[in-house]
């Protein structure tokens, strides 16, 4: 069906709101996609596409090679003033892009929806999350403390000293195209390093309007903006910042496949990797189970963000005494799920990403029906108007055939929403269910038995990274560590004691005596 002009108008009119409203200029043929304390750009074009309306929303000129490398050179001379700025004061500057970011959260949100295609209230939580983020980074600023330790020396004391580790290169992914950075940025910056950000290539513009944002508290303090670079490029750019021996860490979300090479690259090199990589999440039904809690949750756990969360549900494992009616349930929720356009208050069900994602939906719904699994609902693209301009698909729940959890259809995760099922008669086949597959990154247990919870949470519970009590797989918070086990990655983003991997740490040995021995008693003596 051809789009009319009004039509047309009123697209380009929605998406130049959005760009205005956070300086974005909507009549430049290309706009620079690289900031080293300057903005430019001369590499690739990007091409940023609304998944919602297939609408080219700009054209972005990425990082050249010399671009690039100049780029990671100013982070590595920014760096060297930077980390001698006391910790306090740096947290202080974290305080003031938490400042500028409150004041265009509802822009940035809306950004996100216009770019990745999250709902509304969705995008404005992500941005959100870098606003809490830095509100954390402002008291860790303060408190990003070593420890002594008792010698067994007379005379000495032992200091754990953390110090600046560097130049922190950020890789983030398209599902979360600012909270990832948020993440990073600020317990980076409150740490004492420079960050230079490689973004999705299918996202440029929420990078540059935060770069944006944080640049202009950087120039308003006197602070070079390579404290906070950004390079904008598509696999060639993403591989030179990880290959450069001027990145201290490589702070990498992405997939397993692409992780991997990331991870052999960093430790070739011996630097610092941290990766967040699949998660392939499941949740577990228990019979006692709060149903009115439990099927929202997972509803939202597995068609929130269309299925594109590192945390989504990707699989549901039900009690046999109440699969049924939880199926039953489920199954209406979805029922009365429609796509919408995702800046309009109400919508639940906004676009997959781009033509890549729908394909990764596709070809498991394709799978699923060659397999002759039973798919309950959804299965499909909306190809009515005006969802036929976009990515939009229908949300599905799916019996597979098999239930060995090391099968492809159950081990591999695919970025999609598609909710593979299981019934189960004992919570201990559960959880080795949970834990058969590659991937460890969250997992939620629905129970109000106290015994079920001590299985989950111990030793022969789930092996995830985020074990949740009746609180569904998707949706955490910024104050604990976040991160995956396995395959996952290893790695811990955010709140907790994930700040630790941003230092680097000596262990200092004083002596304040007049004399030297040598530990453990060795003697030493011509």
């Amino acid at each position: 069906m051809p789009v009319s002009r009004s039509q047309s108008s009123l697209r380009r009119g929605r998406a130049s709101a959005v760009l205005s409203a956070l300086d974005i200029p909507t009549t430049s043929a290309e706009l620079d996609g690289v900031y080293d304390g300057a903005w430019k750009g001369s590499g690739d074009i990007l091409e940023s596409i609304c998944p919602t309306t297939g609408e080219v929303l700009a054209r972005v000129r990425s990082a050249s090679p010399s671009e690039l490398h100049a780029a990671i050179e100013k982070a590595r001379e920014a760096y060297k003033d930077f980390r001698l700025l006391p910790a306090p004061r740096r947290g202080e500057l974290v305080r003031q892009i938490r400042e500028a970011l409150a004041a265009k959260r509802d822009e940035l949100g809306a950004l996100v929806s216009l770019e990745m295609g999250k709902i509304r209230t969705e995008g404005v939580g992500e941005v959100q999350e870098f606003i809490d983020i830095a509100d954390y980074a402002v008291g860790l600023s303060r408190m990003m403390n070593g420890r002594v330790v008792a010698s067994e020396r007379p005379g000495h004391s032992i200091l754990e000293v953390p110090n600046p580790l560097g130049v922190i290169a950020v890789l983030s992914a398209f599902n979360f195209p600012v909270a990832v950075y948020g993440w990073n940025l600020c317990i980076s910056m409150a740490a004492g390093n420079a960050t230079i950000w490689k973004p999705s290539p299918s996202t440029p513009l929420c990078a540059i309007a935060v770069t944006k944002i944080v640049s202009g508290v950087l120039e308003r303090n006197g602070i070079s903006g390579a404290v906070a670079g950004l390079v904008t490029g598509g696999k060639d750019v993403g591989e030179a910042v990880v290959e450069s021996a001027d990145v201290d860490m490589v702070s990498f979300t992405g997939s397993e496949a692409v992780g991997r090479k990331v991870g052999k690259s960093v430790q070739s090199r011996f630097g610092k990797t941290l990766l967040e990589l699949g998660g392939n999440n499941a949740a577990i039904i228990m019979p006692d189970a709060d149903l009115s809690l439990a099927v929202p949750a997972v509803f939202f756990g597995s068609v929130g963000t269309a299925g594109q969360r590192c945390t989504s549900t990707r699989r549901l494992y039900l009690h046999k005494s109440i699969a049924s009616e939880f199926l039953s349930r489920l199954q209406s929720l979805h029922a009365s799920l429609k796509p919408g356009d995702p800046l309009e208050a109400g919508t639940l069900l906004g676009p997959m990403h781009n033509a890549q994602a729908l394909s990764i939906y596709d070809a498991a719904i394709a799978q699923l029906k060659s397999s002759d699994a039973e798919v309950l609902t959804g299965g499909g693209r909306f190809t009515d108007a005006p969802y036929d301009k976009g990515y939009f698909v229908r949300p599905a729940i799916a019996l597979p055939k098999t239930l060995d959890p090391r099968d492809e259809i159950w081990s591999q995760e695919r970025f999609a929403p598609v909710l593979y099922t299981a019934v189960f008669d004992e919570l201990e086949q559960a959880i080795e269910w949970n834990n058969a597959v590659p991937q460890g990154l969250s997992s939620s247990l629905w129970t109000r038995d106290l015994r079920n919870v001590g299985k989950w949470i111990g030793p022969a519970g789930s092996d995830a990274g985020i074990v949740n009590v009746n609180v569904g797989t998707s949706g955490a918070e910024i104050g604990a560590a976040f991160g995956g086990n396995k395959s996952t990655g290893w790695g811990r983003e955010s709140g907790g004691d994930a700040w630790k991997q941003y230092v680097r740490w000596s262990a200092c040995t004083i002596n304040f005596s007049d004399e030297a021995p040598l530990a453990q008693g060795v003697s030493f003596v011509s």
